[in-house]
């Protein structure tokens, strides 16, 4: 009998360690990101697909357009949600619908390309939930801390959705990152809609002459507190360096700053201009005073080697984001 009770308590003990084990390394603070006409990258893709599931018209770009806008006052309306064409939380969960082993459609599509973009994943993205799109819905559902039941629901769903994404991806031609002093290169991840963002602007650079995108920190992974920043907690900032006159922003040795000869002005003023006119940013500090003067930057302390972009959505649950 005793032996007995010493495997029941065992299995307890086991039990409890794995029960504790899964809430540390769940995302308490995994949200439904809202994202709305100019909203960019891999998040509104996914809307795209799932409003395709629906049965809505729209183009798969990941560009949040007046069509994709429509598609979705059209979803809203027929499913009883406020026409406003924002995705929030209760667009989501609409959308969102579950998916399993043995699905074939656009839903699993949205799935395989969030998990190829946000798990370095190389799943072909067919919309056939087939055994190795069931082993890594397996693989992020414990790496997420959830059920891991191989069963895309609402709670999968919304985790893997709010989960950042790499910056530097081979997709990304224009865009390279720098470790920095104190994080290394272990803080090069956003929201899916910074790194859209970004991308969209480091390409028109790039297509211009002036060379790819250096980018520094943005976020951890999952995000939080993060050594020598006040911000960069959420994924939505992100530190850029300055543009060179020789071009060399991914291959120079060393970093620059606004004193150095080789710092070009004119190419970093057309950066912020791009980075504008791609939308959804809050402010940009820079202390550059010419282009302070422009109206492109604003002045903060320590900005002279570097630019800070801080995105924003249309509804964030911190004021300092939302736009």
């Amino acid at each position: 009998m005793s032996r007995v009770r010493s495997v029941l308590s065992l299995g307890l003990v086991l039990l409890c360690l794995t029960a504790t084990s899964l809430t540390a390394h769940a995302f308490p603070q995994a949200a439904w990101p809202t994202q709305s006409k100019g909203s960019r990258g891999a998040d509104v893709e996914a809307i795209q697909q799932l409003l395709v599931h629906a049965g809505q018209t729209v183009a798969v770009d990941g560009d949040f357009g007046s069509g994709t806008e429509a598609a979705v006052r059209t979803f809203q309306a027929a499913h009883g949600l406020g026409s406003d064409g924002r995705v929030g939380p209760n667009t989501w969960g609409a959308l969102a619908v579950s998916v399993r082993q043995g699905d074939n459609n656009n839903a699993v599509r949205a799935l395989q390309r969030q998990l190829n973009l946000k798990r370095g994943l190389s799943l072909g993205v067919d919309g056939s939930f087939g055994p190795a799109t069931h082993a890594a819905v397996v693989d992020f559902q414990r790496h997420a801390g959830i059920e891991a039941n191989g069963e895309v629901g609402p709670i999968t769903w919304r985790n893997l959705i709010w989960h950042f994404q790499l910056v530097d991806r081979p997709d990304l031609a224009a865009v390279c990152t720098k470790a920095s002093d104190v994080n290394g290169d272990s803080a090069h991840w956003g929201t899916a809609a910074a790194v859209g963002q970004l991308a969209v602007a480091a390409e028109r650079v790039n297509s211009s002459g002036y060379g790819p995108v250096a980018v520094r920190d943005l976020s951890f992974e999952h995000g939080g507190n993060i050594p020598d920043h006040s911000s960069h907690e959420v994924g939505l900032d992100a530190d850029i360096q300055l543009m060179r006159n020789d071009r060399a922003q991914c291959t120079g040795i060393s970093r620059i700053s606004r004193f150095d000869a080789q710092y070009s002005r004119t190419a970093t003023r057309q950066l912020i201009q791009a980075i504008r006119a791609t939308g959804r940013v809050k402010v940009i500090f820079f202390n550059d005073p010419v282009l302070i003067g422009e109206g492109l930057a604003q002045s903060q302390d320590n900005h002279d080697d570097h630019l800070h972009v801080r995105y924003c959505e249309s509804v964030h649950t911190n004021a300092n984001y939302s736009c």
